[in-house]
Formats: structure tokens, C-alpha cells, sequence
């Protein structure tokens, strides 16, 4: 995938979106059980001018997260590290991966998002005692 446009194309043919912007895009990944795990894809820079998509998709709220332990999971991830944006104007942890466009294909795309948003949910579940808001 070479633009932003395409990787639209592709997730809108498998998703319905929430967020249609001219570089971020979110629609909810349906997951066993009935439950759902908020995605969002934007398109970035690197220090090159190369376009970069990173895929995220938040956690819960950083309020009382140990910075530590979210340290020690990104060391020992092979996809996926941990972040801190805003959601709503609070603080939120947000399960996060960024991918070149030149090495981006749909079926990468796809195995992407689903680790991540299935990952996503196993951690909200641990933080939020069970729910699923996000």
C-alpha cells in the first residue's frame, strides 16, 4: 500500500467506519463473545518525510498506570508498545504499532489489527475488571 487512500479502501471493505478524516480512520474490530475493540489508523511522517500508518487502539484511562510495568511490556513485545494520548481530553493508554506503506499489504494489514485489537482487549479486560467500553 502506497497511500493513505488505499489502506481506506481496504479497511473500509471490511469494516464500517466511525471516523472517516483525511488521515485517521476508526471503526470497531468485532471480537469473540460480542465484544469490540475500538481501532484507529493514522498516517504519519518519519524523520525522512517517509508515511508511516500507525495502527492504536485504546487501553483505558493512565490515571494509576505503574510506567514501570508499561516499560517492561513494551521490552518484551514483539508487536505492539505502549503509549499515552488523549482520548476525550484525558490521559488513555493505547496498545500502539506503526508500519512503513512500502512494506504495508492488506493481509499484513489485517493480521495487524486483529493481534493488536484482540491483545487490546485482553488488556483492557485486565484493567477494567471486565468491561468493555472501548
Amino acid at each position: 500500500m502506497q497511500s493513505f487512500e488505499q489502506i481506506r479502501s481496504h479497511a473500509s471493505s471490511s469494516h464500517t467506519l466511525r471516523t472517516n478524516d483525511p488521515y485517521l480512520i476508526s471503526f470497531d474490530l468485532e471480537l469473540a463473545h460480542g465484544r469490540h475493540q475500538g481501532i484507529y489508523l493514522t498516517e504519519l511522517e518519519d524523520e525522512e518525510g517517509h508515511k508511516v500508518l500507525r495502527i492504536s487502539t485504546p487501553i483505558g484511562p493512565a490515571t494509576g498506570i505503574d510506567p514501570a510495568r508499561c516499560l517492561r511490556f513494551n521490552w518484551e513485545q514483539r508487536t505492539g508498545y505502549l503509549a499515552i494520548s488523549d482520548l476525550d481530553g484525558s490521559p488513555y493508554l493505547h496498545l500502539c504499532e506503526n508500519r512503513p506503506y512500502g512494506m504495508l499489504r492488506g493481509e499484513e494489514l489485517d493480521r495487524v489489527i486483529l493481534e493488536l485489537g484482540q491483545l487490546g482487549d485482553r488488556l483492557e479486560l485486565s484493567l477494567s475488571a471486565g468491561g468493555d467500553a472501548l
